[in-house]
């Protein structure tokens, strides 16, 4: 079921073996064995992609939640004072510099709990918390309505700061982006669309050298000395870099991210407590 799910996330064999740790023949071998004892197909081959079956669409969601239930079998069996398994979605730049401490608090006070982390697209992990498919997500502040069942809570503000290498020493901000080649960030990331906002409104039209969803990636290239960019104040992220951070002249937009979580879900009150740990670690440096 496991490699069912994957298959059919990933769109490909290959894929769903690479997020697995297995090979594309096992997954196949494992396709093959569910289909047979279902009695129905539930992958179609078009050339290197597969596509879901009808009857594969048919289960999709009770296969997923069937596996979840099975780890909280498991969870359970080792502590059923905390309800199961924690299903947290994390946004792929917090993976690195927000949720390693988190969890360190996290398991200081629950040292049995059991959590699986989902990476993924803030937008696409909030569906998910909406949806029941996670009990909560660290995620940039949502731009459209909550659902009532849900609440978002900040915890950590991030300006946005040009991140430039060690030679631009004492250099201004805007003249950096005017005269360096630019690193974009992600015009589809809120992060990203916040900077493309800050240039417009300041007549700033830099000479975009790339565009690249990956704050890490971008902060390795301007460390090479490829161009500045115009980031969240990532702090954790240039320590080890010989990059600078250099403020704004002028009032620098914030990207905000917090947790959301279903108040009316078993785990509400964990995630309600996860976020005062966030708060108390984010907030307080």
């Amino acid at each position: 079921m496991e490699s069912f799910v994957a298959v059919i996330e990933a769109g490909s064999y290959a894929e769903a073996a690479r997020r697995l740790d297995l090979t594309a023949a096992a997954i196949a071998a494992r396709i093959k064995a569910l289909e047979d004892d279902i009695g129905v197909p539930l992958v179609q081959r078009s050339g290197r992609f597969v596509r879901p079956t009808q009857h594969a669409l048919n289960i999709l969601d009770s296969t997923r939640a069937a596996l979840r239930n099975i780890r909280d079998l498991r969870a359970l069996a080792q502590d059923s004072s905390l309800g199961g398994e924690f299903r947290i979605g994390c946004f792929m730049s917090a993976l690195t510099n927000i949720l390693p401490p988190l969890l360190k608090q996290v398991y200081a006070r629950y040292p049995a709990a059991s959590l699986f982390v989902v990476p993924g697209a803030s937008v696409e992990l909030c569906r998910k918390v909406a949806d029941g498919e996670l009990d909560a997500a660290i995620v940039v502040e949502p731009q459209f309505p909550m659902p009532k069942t849900c609440t978002w809570q900040p915890f950590i503000e991030e300006p946005l700061v040009v991140v430039a290498h060690v030679e631009h020493k004492e250099q201004d901000a805007h003249h950096l982006l005017r005269t360096q080649p630019f690193i974009r960030y992600d015009r589809n990331i809120l992060g990203g669309q916040l900077a493309d906002r800050y240039l417009r409104d300041h007549q700033i039209f830099p000479t975009q050298r790339l565009e690249i969803d990956s704050l890490s990636s971008i902060v390795s290239l301007v460390a090479e000395g490829l161009g500045v960019s115009l980031l969240p104040d990532w702090s954790s992220l240039l320590k080890p870099m010989p990059v600078l951070r250099i403020a704004l002249p002028s009032h620098a937009p914030v990207r905000r991210s917090g947790l959301i979580w279903n108040t009316q879900g078993h785990h509400a009150s964990m995630a309600s407590c996860i976020h005062e740990q966030a708060a108390q670690i984010f907030l307080r440096s």
